[in-house]
């Protein structure tokens, strides 16, 4: 077994819908024999828990409260954390890694990037974007929207969705050869399931995995192979699946 890594995490210190800390985080992903953690709060246009009405600073500095928690109890417990956020448009969500809260603090446009300027950007900072869960659908959701073209790959495995939409999302990367990762979408630990990705070497900072995804590299998925299976249910329009273009609009997707 190679290096396990949790890449979608929240927690109750930034994310509305968090119900652990990030020290409750830590202590549980280390009993489940992981390396690493990378917590990645719902930013400004999801499911946060920071005012909106604050200044730009004190809004990054109240964003970084989950990640630093766990930050703590990693450095003493021995896990790795490492610093992500999770951005909603449209109901499509995008992790991003690479960035600092030097950066975010001196970028307050970021909160009003269009999915574009989020991917050039991120990219100009070093950084990378992965869709969240492309294939989801929920009561709340209108369309699933795919937006492949505003990320540097697909997150296809996610322990919150139905194994129908992780089954789609890994049939879709594969088929277009997009980079894959895996997730747990974790709100609350100890979690009944939780996915990440298995890498060889054990990453030095968020830059590594950043690499891996820009690079090519080799990114395992630690989940069951039977997620992946399609399950025998029938598609109804629920499920219909678009693909968004430069300008927004929406592409029925044969997937």
């Amino acid at each position: 077994m190679g290096y396990l890594y949790e890449t979608h995490l929240h927690t109750s210190l930034a994310s509305a819908c968090g119900a652990s800390t990030g020290k409750e985080h830590v202590r549980f992903y280390l009993e489940q024999g992981y390396t690493g953690i990378i917590v990645t709060d719902h930013f400004f246009g999801g499911n946060t828990s920071v005012p909106r009405g604050l200044p730009w600073e004190e809004r990054v500095d109240l964003f970084f409260r989950g990640y630093e928690d766990a930050l703590e109890e990693g450095k003493k417990a021995g896990l790795d954390v490492f610093f992500g956020l999770e951005q909603n448009f449209n109901f499509d969500e995008y992790l991003v890694y690479g960035l600092t809260k030097e950066y975010m603090k001196a970028h307050p446009e970021m909160e009003h990037w269009t999915r574009r300027e989020q991917l050039e950007e991120v990219h100009r900072a070093g950084g990378t974007v992965i869709q969240a869960h492309p294939f989801r659908i929920r009561g709340y959701m209108d369309k699933i929207r795919v937006g492949e073209i505003f990320a540097d790959g697909l997150e296809v495995a996610n322990a919150g969705n139905d194994s129908l939409d992780d089954a789609r999302a890994y049939s879709y990367a594969e088929k277009k050869n997009l980079v894959m990762t895996a997730g747990s979408d974790n709100h609350y630990s100890p979690a009944s399931r939780i996915f990440g990705v298995e890498l060889a070497d054990r990453l030095g900072s968020i830059g590594d995995y950043v690499r891996l995804i820009r690079e090519g590299g080799r990114i395992g998925l630690h989940v069951p192979r039977e997620r992946f299976i399609m399950p025998d249910v029938r598609l109804d329009k629920r499920h219909k699946a678009f693909r968004l273009n430069e300008n927004k609009e929406l592409t029925p997707l044969d997937d």
